[in-house]
């Protein structure tokens, strides 16, 4: 069927005439005429009938008019589809991140990423660093928020945002709490770390591989941030952890830092994407807002 026909047609029906729909279409009446002829003529139907000096529909043609007019109706409403879906303000918006990010950076930037994209679906997974990747590259994500350090990985595109330091923290009144001692000292302590796969735990045991110290005794291990500092907190162990997660509670004396010679190691926070795909406009938008309001952060 000529759709072009079809909606000359149809604006004939929505307005009431041939000469209405010339003016609305800014197009002859006779050309409007020819295109009715021409589809009726391949419909095999009659659409219009004379009226006196007007025009009316016949059975056929009022049949065919309710038609279009769902059929441009749902045209008109796919149009504003594309147009939000373009705009980056529906569709959905697949994350993984690691812990760290996905606890203290990602639910301030998410809520701040609602309330300007409120029809985007958004769907956010909290993983370790090695099921971070395999996220994305599985295509689980289209973005992964990655708090650690990096190692280059095959189809990967790392981005920094932000940087924070790792501290070594013990509970309040241990006996190292704010003094400076070497590594080897340090790793005599009982060890709060996450599980195998995770960026810090790795970047621990890297570095007593770095300065030929034995590697700490696992006193406890958990999934979790949060869970690790709430040990250390009631009385237990040492944990290796970014500034970000631990500082409100060394400045409000829940918990220690204790300085490691040799040890000022630089935790950065980066996005990953796949390399040489086009990220979905909700995902453009998203990395937008979180490049602007990362700034802040930088250095802190």
């Amino acid at each position: 069927m000529n759709l072009h026909a079809l909606k000359i047609f149809h604006t004939i029906a929505e307005k009431g005439g041939v000469t209405r729909a010339a003016e609305e279409l800014r197009i002859s009446q006779p050309a409007v005429t020819a295109q009715v002829r021409n589809l009726e003529k391949e419909l095999g139907i009659q659409l219009l009938a004379a009226k006196g000096r007007g025009i009316l529909l016949t059975d056929a043609g009022r049949m065919l008019a309710s038609h279009a007019k769902r059929l441009f109706a749902l045209e008109r409403e796919l149009d504003e589809a594309v147009r939000e879906y373009k705009a980056g303000f529906s569709g959905i918006l697949r994350i993984v991140a690691t812990y760290l990010p996905a606890n203290l950076l990602l639910p301030e930037w998410l809520a701040l990423y609602k309330q300007e994209h409120p029809s985007v679906e958004v769907v956010l997974t909290t993983a370790n660093s090695r099921e971070a990747v395999e996220g994305l590259l599985q295509y689980d994500a289209e973005v992964a928020v990655y708090g650690g350090g990096w190692e280059e990985q095959p189809g990967i595109e790392w981005e920094e945002l932000l940087e924070d330091e790792l501290w070594f923290i013990v509970p309040k009144n241990h006996p190292y709490a704010g003094k400076e001692i070497t590594l080897a000292e340090m790793m005599k302590v009982p060890f709060i770390l996450r599980e195998e796969g995770s960026s810090t735990r790795e970047r621990l045991f890297s570095l007593c591989r770095a300065l030929n110290v034995n590697p700490p005794k696992v006193g406890l291990q958990f999934n979790g941030v949060n869970e690790m500092v709430r040990a250390v907190m009631a009385g237990y162990g040492a944990i290796f952890i970014s500034s970000l997660a631990v500082r409100d509670h060394v400045e409000r004396g829940d918990v220690d830092r204790v300085m490691v010679k040799g040890a000022s190691l630089l935790n950065p926070i980066a996005v990953c994407t796949r390399k040489q795909e086009m990220l979905s406009p909700a995902a453009a938008a998203f990395l937008s807002l979180v490049r602007e309001h990362s700034k802040g952060r930088a250095g802190n």
